[in-house]
């Protein structure tokens, strides 16, 4: 059984947005799964610091990949290194692959992509004390992806 709390908060995931060509990736830990405006959505968050909120940005689908528990390593790695910096694909052990437009990875064992429908800004003056103590001293607020889902590929 899918248990969106597990997959996300405890298995960690990987945003992946642009081409097979030119991506990014980034470990993720937060993020939901649910229905708005009777479409099966995913919600993801993203600082604007990030390399991968450039990608982000500029393009209109994004992905999300689970792996098996043996790949929490790597994810460690696409979480902690810039992809400005190195090739974390290739640093972490992980194979990219183009389909139909996105970037999936082969060892991911479910992969969800999604179309941008709508994105907003953390507005700091909103956020709980202790979340803007905790995750907002030194760096900008994230930025909310909703997506629609389109395929689930397992």
């Amino acid at each position: 059984m899918m248990d969106p709390f597990k997959m996300y908060g405890k298995d960690w995931a990987l945003l992946t947005a642009g081409s097979l060509e030119e991506h990014n990736s980034m470990t993720i830990s937060w993020g939901s799964l649910g229905i708005l405006w009777g479409k099966d959505i995913a919600t993801v968050y993203v600082k604007p610091c990030r390399y991968t909120y450039e990608f982000m940005e500029k393009n209109d689908c994004f992905v999300l990949s689970f792996f098996d528990d043996s790949y929490k390593p790597a994810l460690g790695i696409m979480g902690s290194k810039s992809g400005r910096d190195i090739d974390k694909d290739k640093a972490a052990g992980l194979t990219p692959i183009a389909y139909k437009g996105v970037t999936l990875y082969k060892e991911a064992k479910l992969s969800i992509i999604c179309k941008k429908i709508y994105t907003e800004d953390f507005k700091l003056e909103k956020v709980p004390e202790d979340a803007k103590k905790n995750y907002y001293q030194v760096e900008k607020p994230h930025k909310m992806y909703i997506g629609e889902i389109l395929e689930i590929k397992q």
